[in-house]
């Protein structure tokens, strides 16, 4: 969580916890005048969770506190990124422009990628790279070791093509932990015919997840299943 005089970005989670934490780090903020206070050694504070704060969870967490200045944003972000999870997204379409959304704020390095050209929203943040890919399955080779992969193009035939490099780098590598595809089972029963007759076996097919999206959100608008999918994301990384 970063703090400033006049704002914060991020949360360690609410409460009166959160609130005296922002008290105590302006208070270092002052102390440290103009200088910003960069290079300081962090600070490491203890919070019982009890009736000192108001509040009934038990417990202890422990605070670090530490001055950074703008010298210190390069390092900060290259630390803030190795935390995130690789996750590729194939379409940049009405969904994929609002899963984009979704994924943002949440805990993923987000490549997102199209074949077509200019079809990507500008200003997009740090976190988020795109690419044009022609032919998309090409930029499959190149994804990042635990990505999660999410296939949504605007054309069948290149779904189809993305699903089989994903299969493809499975049986070499292994390194793809969720393969999503946007569609229904209908769908997916055809894919799976096409997957068959190149060689991939039933074991194989079962990595790939379609529908996407967690059970019993029936909306078909692309912010509904924006959160459905991501939720489903989240999920992945929590049982890994």
């Amino acid at each position: 969580m970063a703090v400033f005089a006049d704002g914060v970005v991020g949360t360690i989670g609410g409460g009166h916890l959160e609130h005296q934490a922002i008290a105590q780090a302006r208070a270092g903020l002052a102390a440290c005048g103009e200088s910003g206070g960069s290079g300081a050694a962090p600070v490491r504070r203890r919070f019982a969770l009890g009736p000192s704060l108001g509040q009934c969870c038990g417990g202890v967490v422990h605070l670090e506190f530490e001055p950074v200045s703008a010298s210190d944003a390069p390092a900060l972000g290259r630390a803030l990124r190795a935390k995130l999870t690789p996750l590729a997204l194939f379409g940049a379409g009405h969904v994929g422009q609002a899963l984009a959304r979704v994924l943002v704020p949440l805990p993923f390095a987000l490549t997102w990628i199209d074949s077509r050209d200019g079809v990507f929203p500008p200003d997009l943040p740090a976190q988020v790279a795109c690419e044009q890919s022609e032919p998309l399955q090409s930029a499959v080779p190149g994804l990042a070791p635990g990505s999660r992969v999410l296939v949504m193009s605007f054309s069948h035939a290149e779904d189809l093509e993305v699903v089989a490099g994903c299969l493809a780098r499975q049986r070499e590598r292994a390194d793809l932990p969720y393969i999503g595809l946007i569609g229904s089972q209908t769908k997916w029963a055809a894919f799976g015919r096409r997957l068959r007759a190149r060689g991939f076996t039933s074991a194989e097919l079962s990595q790939v997840t379609c529908p996407i999206g967690i059970a019993g959100i029936a909306g078909k608008q692309p912010e509904v299943i924006a959160v459905a999918v991501a939720a489903q994301l989240l999920q992945s990384i929590e049982l890994q």
